[in-house]
């Protein structure tokens, strides 16, 4: 028995299925196809001669892999509550400032850290629509769809700079917080 997952992936009783499915549990995504997900076509990965600085890779792995401990990046919607999840999202903000703190000011890692924080705030800050013409769903205050929709559009929003973070250091994703990568475009 499957059910749906995010961005046309089924979860099925021991793993993934779909053309555009994850690798198993035990796996994670594979730079390939994080390659094909973010760029559309599949190439040799790191043709240039560039080769992150050892330091700063780790730097970036640490970013995250804390973040693949933020249950707000992929958990169910019924598992949210709402004051937990803009928690998290003000831990990843902070954690994206305390990461590019310890970045030299060249390092190619800024710009998606600042998008990410960027997210972040945005997130936290922006005020969310009133979805006057739907009925809540039930007591709680997540119930909003407001509140699902600007969680949708802030793991979108971030998705593809973890990807590209990914890439640039050759860093492979649990499945978990692969399930936010932008699905691979095959039209």
């Amino acid at each position: 028995m499957c059910r749906p997952a995010q961005f046309g992936v089924y979860f099925c009783h021991g793993g993934f299925s779909g053309e555009d499915s994850l690798p198993p549990k035990s796996m994670g995504l594979t730079l390939a196809d994080l390659a094909r997900r973010i760029t559309g076509f599949s190439t040799p990965l790191f043709g240039v001669s560039w080769n992150p600085p050892a330091a700063e890779r780790d730097t970036v792995r640490a970013f995250l892999t804390f973040l693949e401990d933020r249950r707000v990046l992929f958990n169910p919607d019924f598992l949210e509550v709402e004051w937990q999840v803009q928690d998290s999202v003000q831990q990843i903000r902070q954690q994206c400032t305390a990461t590019i703190a310890k970045l030299h000011d060249q390092s190619r890692a800024i710009a998606p850290l600042r998008s990410v924080r960027a997210a972040c705030r945005r997130f936290l800050d922006e005020p969310r629509l009133d979805y006057r013409h739907f009925a809540n769903r039930g007591p709680r205050d997540t119930d909003r769809p407001s509140f699902f929709t600007a969680l949708g559009e802030f793991r979108a929003a971030i998705g593809i700079h973890i990807a590209n973070l990914a890439l640039l250091y050759q860093i492979e994703l649990e499945p978990e917080l692969a399930s936010i990568v932008p699905a691979e475009d095959k039209d």
